[in-house]
C-alpha cells in the first residue's frame, strides 16, 4: 500500500535541510514554529529562500536561568500556564540571541546569514515573533505552494529545531504531511499563535547592532579595547581573594609591579605547569616569590645556593619567606641527594634560584633536579634566563614541559623548535659570517620571546616599572637611582707589563692543564659520560676564570694565583700524609 508520508532522520545524506531546498524551491509562503530558533539554521537554506514571498517565524521563549527566575516568581496556587509581558518577552528573546551570537563561529557564512536575515526583516520579506508562553515545544514548518502547482502545501514536523544541528547534524525525527486537511490545520493553528505573539523584529536588529560582534558601528580603538580585553581576561579575571588575604610585613612597601607579577607568574603557573621570575637584579624576585608562594596551596620547596640559605643574611631566602610569614623547606644546590632520600612528594611547588645553572642537561645535578620537579608547579628564578645558546632555556623548560608534547599554543615539540634555531647558528662561523651570525642571534632571541617565553616569563627592567607603574612608585615615594652610562677608561701596558700579559695568557690556556679540578680524568677505572663531561666543564670553567680575573687586574690575578697554590698545596699535603 503506497503512503503519502515521508520520514526524515538527517541519516543516510537524506537531511530536513536538503528536503527543505527540494520543497521551498516552489513554496510561496513559508512559515515556521519552533521552540528555539538560532541564526544558524536559517543560513543554511537562505539561497533557497530567496525567491519565496513571505517568511514567517513564530518561536518559544527557551526556559533559561533568568526565565525559570521569572516563572518561579510569578507562580501562584491555581495559576496556569506562566506568560511573559510583551517586555519580558522582548528581553528573553535578546537573550537568547546575543548567547547564540557570543557562541557562534566568527565566520563570513555567519556574518553573511546576519545581515541577509536584518535585510529581509527590515524589507518586511520576513516577520518574526516569540510566544509569551513558556509552555510551546512545538517543531512544525509549513510550505504554502505558488498557486496552480501540484498541491497546495505541505507540512514537516517532528523533533528538529530549526538550527544547523536539527537540520543536519543531530539524528532526528521528522515527517512530512502532504494531505490538504493536515496542512490546512497546521496553517489555522499557526494563524492562531501568531495574532496573539509578540513581535521581535525591532529587538533582533537592535540586539544584533548593539550587543554583538556584528555591530557594524564599532571604531578601531573599541576592537582594540576588545582584543586587549579577551587577551588578559583570563588574568583580570583572577579571584581578587587570594589579593586580600595576602600579608604585607611592617615596613614593606605593598608595590604594584610586584603584586602584578604575583597575579601573572599565579596564572601561567595554572596554565603551564611553570614560570620564568626574571625580573632585572634589584626589583624584588625573592619577595615576589615570598608572596606567590603564600598564594599557593601545597607545600613549597625552595633549592638556592648556600649564601642565599644563609640566615645571617637579612635578604635570604628563609628571612624573606619567614617575613611574609610562609612556611617553606629550604635546601642547598648541593644536597639535592638528601633531599631525594627524603623525599620530595610531599611538595607541590619548587622554587629554584639562580635557575640558570641548570642550562644544561649533561650533569648529574640536572638530573636530580629533574627527578625533583617531576609533577610540580616549577618556579625559576633568575635574571639570565638564557647566556650562550637558545637550548639554555630548553633545558629549563624541561623542568615543568614535556618537551615533545608541550602546552605551549602552536608548540607542541619543543625540542624541534629549539633544535631549529641552533642548527641556523651551527651553519655559520662567529668570526667569518659575523653580521649574519648576530642578526640569526637576534632573529633566535625574537622567535624564542615571542613563540615561548610570552607564555612562561615575567621579565621587567627598571625603565620599563618606571614607565608602566609611575603614579604606584609615586605614591610609595620610591625611586630608582639613576645609572649613569658608563665611561670607558684606557690604559696601555708598556714592553714589559705586554710581555708579563701575554706569556700569562699562554700558560692559563694551553700549558696549565687543572689536575687539581679534574681528578676523575686521571682515574683508571671507568667513568660514565657525564661525569667526564663535568669534570672537563670543571676545567674549561677554571680557566675562564683565569683568564677573567687577568683580564680584570694583576692584582686580581696574583690572589686567585694565591689561592690556587694554597689549594694544591693543600692536595699535596693530603696525598703526602
Amino acid at each position: 500500500m503506497n503512503s503519502d508520508t515521508t520520514f526524515i532522520t538527517n541519516e543516510e545524506k537524506k537531511t530536513l535541510k536538503d528536503r527543505f531546498r527540494v520543497l521551498i524551491k516552489d513554496t510561496r509562503f513559508f512559515d515556521i514554529l519552533v521552540g528555539y530558533f538560532f541564526t544558524s539554521g536559517f543560513y543554511a537554506i537562505q539561497s533557497s529562500l530567496e525567491t519565496t514571498e513571505k517568511i514567517r517565524i513564530l518561536i518559544g521563549i527557551g526556559t533559561g536561568r533568568q526565565t525559570l527566575s521569572l516563572i518561579e516568581e510569578a507562580k501562584k496556587p491555581l495559576q496556569g500556564v506562566f506568560e511573559f509581558s510583551h517586555a519580558e518577552a522582548k528581553e528573553e528573546f535578546a537573550e537568547g540571541v546575543a548567547a547564540e551570537m557570543e557562541n557562534s563561529a566568527d565566520s563570513r557564512d555567519v556574518e553573511r546569514g546576519v545581515y541577509k536575515f536584518i535585510e529581509w526583516l527590515r524589507s518586511g520579506k520576513l516577520e518574526i515573533k516569540a510566544y509569551p508562553s513558556e509552555d510551546i515545544h512545538a517543531k512544525l514548518y509549513i510550505m504554502t505552494f505558488v498557486e496552480g502547482d501540484k498541491d497546495v502545501g505541505r507540512v514537516i514536523t517532528g523533533s528538529s529545531n530549526f538550527t544547523q544541528a536539527g537540520l543536519v547534524d543531530n539524528l532526528e525525527f521528522n515527517v512530512e504531511l502532504k494531505d490538504r486537511a493536515d496542512y490546512e490545520f497546521a496553517l489555522n493553528k499557526f494563524n492562531e499563535l501568531w495574532k496573539n505573539a509578540v513581535d521581535v523584529k525591532d529587538k533582533y536588529i537592535e540586539t544584533i547592532q548593539g550587543r554583538t560582534w556584528l555591530n557594524d558601528t564599532i571604531s578601531p580603538y573599541e576592537l582594540y579595547l576588545k582584543f586587549l580585553y579577551e587577551y588578559f581576561k583570563e588574568k583580570i579575571n583572577i579571584d581578587q581573594d587570594d589579593a586580600e588575604k595576602k600579608y604585607i610585613p611592617e615596613g614593606f612597601l605593598d608595590l604594584e609591579y610586584q603584586n602584578e607579577a604575583v597575579r601573572d607568574a599565579k596564572s601561567k603557573l595554572e596554565e603551564y605547569g611553570g614560570v620564568f621570575i626574571s625580573d632585572v637584579v634589584g626589583l624584588g624576585k625573592t619577595y615576589i616569590s615570598a608572596m606567590l608562594a603564600g598564594q599557593l596551596d601545597g607545600r613549597s620547596l625552595v633549592i638556592a645556593p648556600p649564601a642565599l640559605l644563609d640566615k645571617n643574611n637579612r635578604g635570604s631566602w628563609p628571612n624573606v619567606f619567614d617575613d611574609f610569614r610562609v612556611p617553606a623547606k629550604f635546601e642547598s644546590l648541593g644536597k639535592l641527594d638528601d633531599l631525594i632520600k627524603q623525599g620530595t612528594d610531599k611538595y607541590q611547588n619548587v622554587f629554584i634560584d639562580e635557575a640558570h645553572r641548570f642550562r644544561t642537561e649533561m650533569n648529574i645535578t640536572y638530573e636530580k633536579l629533574a627527578q625533583i620537579c617531576r609533577g610540580k608547579r616549577v618556579i625559576l628564578v633568575t635574571a639570565t634566563p638564557l647566556n650562550n645558546s637558545p637550548k639554555d632555556i630548553l633545558s629549563q623548560i624541561k623542568l615543568f614541559q614535556k618537551a615533545k608534547r608541550s602546552t605551549i599554543p602552536n608548540l607542541p615539540n619543543l625540542e624541534q623548535f629549539f633544535n631549529g634555531l641552533d642548527k641556523r647558528l651551527q651553519k655559520l662561523d662567529r668570526q667569518n659570517d659575523y653580521e649574519e651570525y648576530i642578526a640569526t642571534v637576534s632573529s633566535n632571541a625574537k622567535e624564542i620571546r615571542e613563540k615561548v617565553l610570552k607564555y612562561l616569563i615575567i621579565r621587567r627592567t627598571r625603565s620599563e616599572i618606571v614607565k608602566y607603574f609611575t603614579e604606584d612608585l609615586k605614591q610609595q615615594k620610591l625611586k630608582f637611582p639613576e645609572v649613569a652610562d658608563p665611561e670607558a677608561i684606557f690604559y696601555k701596558l708598556n714592553h714589559s707589563e705586554d710581555h708579563a700579559f701575554n706569556k700569562s695568557i699562554e700558560l692559563i690556556t694551553t700549558k696549565f692543564i687543572y689536575s687539581r679540578y679534574t681528578p676523575m680524568l686521571y682515574y683508571e677505572g671507568k667513568i660514565t659520560q657525564p661525569e667526564e663531561l663535568a669534570q672537563k666543564n670543571m676545567r674549561k670553567f677554571m680557566k675562564i676564570l683565569l683568564v677573567k680575573r687577568l683580564e680584570s687586574s694583576f692584582y686580581a690575578f696574583r690572589n686567585s694565583l694565591g689561592r690556587f697554590i694554597k689549594s694544591y698545596g693543600f692536595r699535596v699535603s693530603v696525598e703526602n700524609c
